[in-house]
């Protein structure tokens, strides 16, 4: 959520980055509204200052002077239930135009259409060459005996499937791998709720946008969020903090479920995107400060760079164009793993940065001791890891020429000392 005064204040601003992020939201239409439940306030104010002052010479007054002075604040009364009835009136579509403005991106953002534009920021890791035919992941799956689609495919439709014996162990692995980084690092860990209330999806502002996306629970009314991102960014929803609190730093596992309508090709292919998975989440909430963000922004991406290179995977850091960028994302920078089969770098994370967009639909504040003031915190979110996309790059480029895969060394203590997965 921007806050109204910056978009009175400059609505060639948040035009341009409606545009630049390819968000339908008609700015001017906004604050016509805007203007009119500004109007009706006043006019209810100016009622209210006429009947306090009626309502303190009324009882001085006698006769036909008292009458007339009765007879006005009865008027008044009509005006200001008119004035009320025109502002409830207008508020649901300037709330529902509000929740359309998109942040603007930073100004180090470079402007593009999709994820094509995206600019690399540098690669890091060799990319292996193979002195035989590899495989692609859901074949070496298959010939192990660690992923089974067909039965997860049976049981529960397209884009699902079982990860068995050292195929589950492998996703744990990289799980464990992460939340135990993270803890070292100090983050709190939190086990959380997936079901959530449409408050915290807004809150978050995954709503409105990615309705189509998620999965919704009609009959209680409950969604099952795409991402630890939701429960644990709205954690504190409607709360002040004290400021020594900041910065909060918390990081969760959870099962993550998308619809993933409009995917096709080879996206759709074995376990790149699938409708559940799990992933370790690293969230962010500190000081309504651009320095601060900045910096725990570095911070969450170099985070998630540690695990990488533990498990010794090549991948580049894109800076994300902002027709990629989501509404409320001021700056994205995603981490694309070399995936084999797919012949590219392919996005296994994205962190980013928001500001007080997500904290004003939450109504998430801290109290400043010096000013004696309220202020919006600022929130940031990345993947640590999520799993099992990430088992298509360790399984392809871990792979030998006999089929068998090798275990990242950082996972073998996770697999009970395990080096190499083979066929049983």
């Amino acid at each position: 959520m921007i806050d109204i005064k910056l978009i009175r204040e400059n609505p060639d601003r948040f035009k341009k980055a409606a545009v630049d992020k390819h968000f339908d939201v008609d700015i001017d239409h906004l604050l016509t509204i805007d203007a009119d439940i500004q109007e009706n306030k006043k006019q209810l104010q100016h009622i209210t200052t006429e009947k306090n002052k009626l309502g303190k010479s009324i009882p001085k007054l006698s006769g036909d002077e008292r009458t007339n002075a009765i007879g006005k604040l009865s008027i008044h009364k009509k005006n200001e239930a008119k004035f009320q009835d025109e502002i409830k009136k207008l508020q649901p579509e300037f709330d529902e135009l509000m929740l359309q403005v998109p942040q603007p991106a930073d100004e180090d953002v470079p402007l593009g259409k999709d994820d094509t534009e995206n600019i690399e920021i540098r690669k890091e890791g060799r990319i292996r060459k193979f002195d035989f035919e590899p495989k692609d992941h859901v074949q070496l799956g298959l010939d192990l005996g660690i992923i089974d689609i067909e039965r997860g495919v049976k049981l529960a439709g397209t884009r699902n499937y079982f990860l068995k014996g050292d195929g589950a162990l492998l996703h744990w692995a990289v799980l464990q791998l992460a939340m135990d980084y993270m803890l070292q690092k100090d983050y709190v860990p939190l086990a959380v709720p997936v079901l959530m209330r449409d408050e915290a999806m807004q809150g978050t502002a995954w709503f409105p946008g990615s309705e189509d996306q998620t999965y919704r629970m009609e009959k209680d009314e409950l969604n099952l969020a795409g991402t630890a991102e939701v429960p644990v960014t709205a954690y504190h929803m409607g709360e002040i903090l004290n400021i020594d609190e900041l910065p909060l730093k918390y990081v969760a596992l959870s099962s993550c479920f998308r619809r993933e309508a409009g995917a096709a090709g080879k996206d759709t292919y074995g376990l790149y995107r699938i409708h559940q998975f799990d992933k370790v989440e690293q969230v962010v909430i500190c000081k309504n400060s651009v320095e601060e963000s900045n910096k725990f922004h570095e911070e969450i991406l170099a985070n998630a760079e540690v695990v990488m290179q533990a498990l010794e995977l090549p991948y580049r850091v894109a800076n994300v164009c902002t027709g990629d960028l989501g509404r409320g994302q001021a700056k994205k920078f995603d981490i694309e793993t070399w995936m084999p089969s797919r012949g590219n770098y392919c996005e296994t994370h994205s962190a980013s940065k928001y500001y007080e967009f997500q904290t004003r639909r939450l109504n998430l504040r801290y109290k400043d001791p010096a000013t004696k003031k309220n202020f919006f915190c600022h929130t940031l979110n990345n993947t640590v890891i999520a799993s099992p996309r990430i088992l298509i790059p360790i399984l392809e480029l871990y792979q030998n020429a006999d089929g068998s895969v090798t275990i990242p060394k950082a996972l073998r203590s996770y697999m009970n000392g395990k080096e190499e997965i083979t066929k049983k």
